[in-house]
């Protein structure tokens, strides 16, 4: 069995962060550590919130007392979401990097949470330049949407051959895959959404049906980083991978749809994520 911990927000009601997270990647098989950055009552994509970010005290601590259980060394990846503020980033990298060194097989999966098209960024300010610097050149994975890809390559992405040079940008500071969760580009069928992986032995390119809400669920890009790290873990193939990824999101989006609510429903699909009714293949474009 495969471990994670999964250090990222927390809210009660909704489904962003690790609770978009460690529930696909438990029912997936991954025994997965959570610890959390933040606990607000709802996310903030509904305008109001209550709760608080905690300091990267509180989280250095929590990380302390994991440790003193001896379990870091059975963690087969560190995977990070939203971070909060740059101290807590700070406490996210070193603690990706005293799991790698307590087991040199474990990886860092870093979704870098800042932003979205049309919302820009909603972290705060330093953390953006803080993942630029700091997080890439950490990470092994990279789960950047568009937007935060264009952001940490300084490169506009329209097409198909913008995307592979961002990719390219960005794993040449570090990380050797990159998972663009969400993929939207001029030379590709409008109705349609992918998402591409790219690493330096191949480049896979998977397309589902876009599906129109109103408002669109958040913590798509949470679920969907939790989903491809839960997949790659076990055989370590980019490509089955993101097939496989693809096509659990897509399933929890139908259902989530078909419910017209505004929460991703990961309870109510939890078996279509795991054996998904809805095959999508992942096509080899490098």
């Amino acid at each position: 069995m495969k471990s994670v911990l999964t250090i990222q927000s927390h809210v009660a009601y909704g489904y962003v962060g690790n609770r978009a997270a460690v529930f696909p990647l438990q029912r997936l098989g991954i025994d997965a550590t959570a610890v959390n950055t933040v606990q607000f009552s709802n996310h903030t994509g509904y305008g109001a919130w209550t709760g608080q970010v905690f300091t990267a005290e509180h989280i250095a601590d929590i990380v302390d007392g994991i440790a003193a259980r001896g379990v870091l060394p059975a963690q087969d990846a560190v995977l990070s979401g939203y971070m909060g503020a740059v101290e807590l980033g700070q406490v996210i990298v070193e603690t990706a990097a005293r799991v790698k060194g307590a087991n040199p097989n474990a990886i860092y999966c870093c979704d870098p949470v800042m932003g979205d098209v049309g919302r820009g960024f909603f972290v705060r300010p330093g953390l953006p330049e803080f993942i630029r610097d700091h997080a890439v050149p950490a990470a092994d994975l990279m789960t950047p949407n568009q937007f935060e890809l264009e952001y940490l390559t300084d490169r506009k992405v329209e097409t198909l051959d913008d995307a592979l040079g961002a990719t390219a940008a960005l794993r040449a500071r570090g990380p050797r895959l990159v998972l663009v969760t969400s993929l939207t580009r001029s030379d590709a069928d409008p109705d349609s959404i992918e998402m591409l992986a790219d690493g330096a032995d191949g480049s896979w390119l998977v397309s589902t049906p876009r599906l129109t809400f109103d408002p669109p669920p958040n913590g798509s890009g949470d679920a969907v980083a939790a989903l491809f790290l839960a997949h790659y873990l076990t055989a370590f193939d980019p490509a089955d991978a993101l097939e496989k990824a693809a096509a659990a999101i897509f399933a929890i989006f139908e259902t989530t749809k078909r419910m017209g609510t505004r929460e991703l429903q990961l309870i109510a699909a939890q078996d279509d994520f795991v054996n998904p009714p809805r095959r999508f293949t992942a096509t080899r474009i490098r």
